[in-house]
């Protein structure tokens, strides 16, 4: 069934136009194992079959070739066990901030959904290389997204699902970002008081208690 819901995923992350060709990457914690979608495969056309099962030591268990990026997952997971899927993507808008390997400011309040104040940038390293596994688990140690520089974006969450929506909710603040860059150099952002003030509402709507001042959707 995990395997069926990843295939899932991968497949609507397509279907949101996150992901182009081959690009991109998913993963699902499976008790000891990690379900990652497979190399050089198109997303769109993800089927279970074609999900890739890794042990501890990053083997795959049964037949298939893993994305060259499992090593980043295995990391972020590690690093967060309150978390159980990534999503890994090169989406437009996400893709082109990264190049400017710079945080995400707080321009939107939806910025607080990957739990703080910005989307932190990773420094750049060599695709599917440990080094960029680790730049990538030390900026989400206390966020649920960052951006990967030169590169794409990864976002995380307890389900797959709020992982998807995640991923797409980093790309529209990418796109709000870079709008407002054109636009001026020193865009403003959320004061620390206003911060303060979402952080707490952002959290009793997490928790699934009615807040004033967040939409429900």
């Amino acid at each position: 069934m995990s395997a069926v819901a990843l295939a899932a995923a991968a497949r609507e992350v397509a279907r949101l136009g996150l992901v182009s060709g081959t690009a991109g990457n998913l993963s699902l914690r499976a008790g000891e194992t990690l379900l990652v979608t497979p190399t050089g495969r198109e997303l769109a056309s993800l089927a279970a079959e074609d999900i890739v099962t890794l042990d501890r030591e990053g083997r795959a268990v049964g037949e298939g070739r893993p994305t060259s990026e499992w090593r980043l997952h295995r990391a972020v997971l590690d690093t967060r066990p309150d978390l159980n899927a990534v999503v890994h993507t090169h989406s437009s808008c996400a893709t082109a901030a990264s190049a400017l390997r710079r945080s995400i400011p707080a321009v939107h309040y939806t910025v607080v959904a990957a739990g703080g104040e910005d989307i932190p940038c990773a420094p750049y390293a060599t695709p599917g290389s440990a080094a960029l596994a680790e730049a990538a688990a030390r900026a989400m140690a206390e966020r649920d997204a960052c951006l990967l520089a030169h590169h794409g974006v990864v976002a995380a969450g307890a389900t797959l699902e709020a992982a998807v929506s995640l991923a797409l909710m980093v790309e529209e603040l990418a796109r709000i970002w870079l709008r407002l860059l054109a636009a001026t150099p020193d865009p403003p952002v959320l004061h620390a008081a206003e911060m303060a003030s979402l952080k707490a509402a952002w959290a009793t709507y997490r928790s699934g208690g009615m807040t004033e001042g967040l939409p429900s959707g």
